[in-house]
């Protein structure tokens, strides 16, 4: 299990979990750093128009999620954030980009988030996020589908991930366990 979350948002966990399931932590955002004061006024990193800058200014961290997925023992691996939307979302959009999916294919993937994540934020009481992050958007000239295909177009694979520090044996491994 790879952990996206900051220190600060995790909790202890109560129910011990079966032998053999290991969680890497590998935070996603860049906090203390001008870019996260940035992006946490533009967008609190709540929207896919973050993505480009964040993979130019700060791609270690999103390698290292990378580096724990390729280096996982056999088996499953999971990944998550808070919600699964945003760091975990950039995060699926790396992988899917590395293994060959369409951009219409990962955009559809990053959408299904919204429609999952809809009656647990109705329960909260708190806005559609759909409408929210759309509305954010178009405030300043994008959409989703537009936001989502750029960073894809932008997203050279696997040229990112090796000039980011992963080497080509964790890449063959990374390879691998996406085309199994």
């Amino acid at each position: 299990m790879v952990d996206l979350r900051n220190p600060d948002e995790r909790e202890p966990e109560l129910a011990p979990r079966p032998a053999g399931i290991a969680t890497v932590r590998a935070p996603q955002d860049p906090i203390g750093t001008p870019f996260y004061e940035q992006w946490t006024k533009i967008d609190n990193l709540a929207s896919p128009l973050y993505y480009p800058a964040m993979l130019v200014e700060h791609p270690e961290p999103v390698v290292t999620a990378v580096r724990a997925i390729a280096n996982a023992a056999p088996g499953c691996v999971v990944f998550h954030c808070a919600s699964g939307k945003d760091r975990t979302g950039l995060l699926a959009l790396v992988l899917l980009t590395l293994a060959g999916a369409a951009p219409d294919e990962i955009i559809a993937d990053y959408l299904l988030t919204y429609d999952r994540l809809k009656q647990q934020y109705d329960e909260l009481g708190v806005r559609d996020q759909l409408t929210a992050v759309t509305e954010h958007l178009a405030a300043r000239n994008t959409t989703i589908e537009a936001s989502l295909t750029s960073t894809i177009a932008s997203l050279t694979m696997p040229d990112f991930l090796l000039g980011n520090g992963l080497s080509d044996t964790e890449l063959a491994a990374l390879h691998a366990r996406l085309t199994i």
